[in-house]
């Protein structure tokens, strides 16, 4: 009884030196957001203040009901980039500016993995055709190659479809998807460049048919730019079984013309 006593007291010795040197360290280094580096406030419980949240740049109405790109008078111009087998795509915010770039860079590029919480939350609330919420069957997060995996240490497409898994109680499918060779970042590519770049660059492996077979499936990423790689994506899911996919990112990037 008396080893056990003193086992006890141990732990809870440790406990509270552990409590005091985390506030001692939150005294020191108060928490900042992970996009302007101002200190969050203690009812704040993210990384990202209140204030950048709020001028996240949205995307304006109206929007495409399909493709959910901004309308203008000449009609939308955004759907002609996706395959008849994709039947919606949504995104948050325009992945421009300190705040809409911000956020994705925390996530992808800051090692901030837990930001993609907050940013599920906000893909949650987006508005969907009836169709695509009774159907969705799972999320596919866009695999990454091994060798940007190792660079990076986790996928953050895999973490946005964790957040949103929960909030919409859908299951995430990871293997039924993947990236056979390594592609060069699509950041400074012509839009013909990013087709070539992840030509066949995906497949759905035989193990997935199964799985797949007459699914709708939603396809994951954080930001969308001309749609090339999740368009890459949904043609090996569509080959591998799947019925139809539809797109979900955190960030849109604008087009020529776009206004934001």
């Amino acid at each position: 009884m008396e080893v056990r006593a003193g086992v006890g007291a141990g732990l809870v010795t440790r406990w509270r030196v552990r409590r005091v040197a985390e506030a001692f360290a939150t005294a020191l280094l108060p928490p900042r957001c992970v996009v302007c580096e101002g200190q969050l406030a203690r009812s704040e419980p993210g990384l990202v203040c209140g204030v950048c949240w709020s001028r996240l740049p949205s995307l304006p109405a109206p929007r495409c009901e399909r493709c959910g790109h901004p309308t203008y008078a000449r009609g939308c111009h955004w759907c002609e980039s996706l395959p008849p087998y994709v039947r919606a795509a949504r995104s948050v915010c325009w992945a421009t500016g300190g705040v809409g770039l911000g956020v994705v860079h925390a996530l992808k590029y800051q090692g901030w993995h837990a930001v993609a919480r907050e940013m599920g939350e906000r893909m949650a609330r987006l508005d969907w055709p009836e169709d695509v919420v009774r159907e969705r069957a799972a999320l596919v997060p866009v695999p990454l190659s091994s060798k940007r995996l190792r660079e990076r240490g986790y996928n953050q497409s895999d973490k946005l479809a964790d957040a949103l898994a929960a909030a919409w109680n859908v299951p995430v499918w990871r293997d039924v998807l993947q990236r056979v060779r390594h592609t060069q970042t699509q950041t400074r590519l012509t839009p013909g460049d990013r087709l070539r770049n992840v030509s066949n660059a995906f497949r759905a492996p035989g193990s997935a048919r199964r799985a797949l077979r007459g699914a709708h499936v939603v396809l994951i990423d954080d930001v969308v730019t001309t749609a090339a790689t999740l368009n890459a994506c949904a043609a090996a899911l569509c080959a591998g079984g799947a019925r139809i996919a539809s797109f979900v990112t955190f960030g849109r990037a604008p087009a020529a013309g776009d206004r934001l």
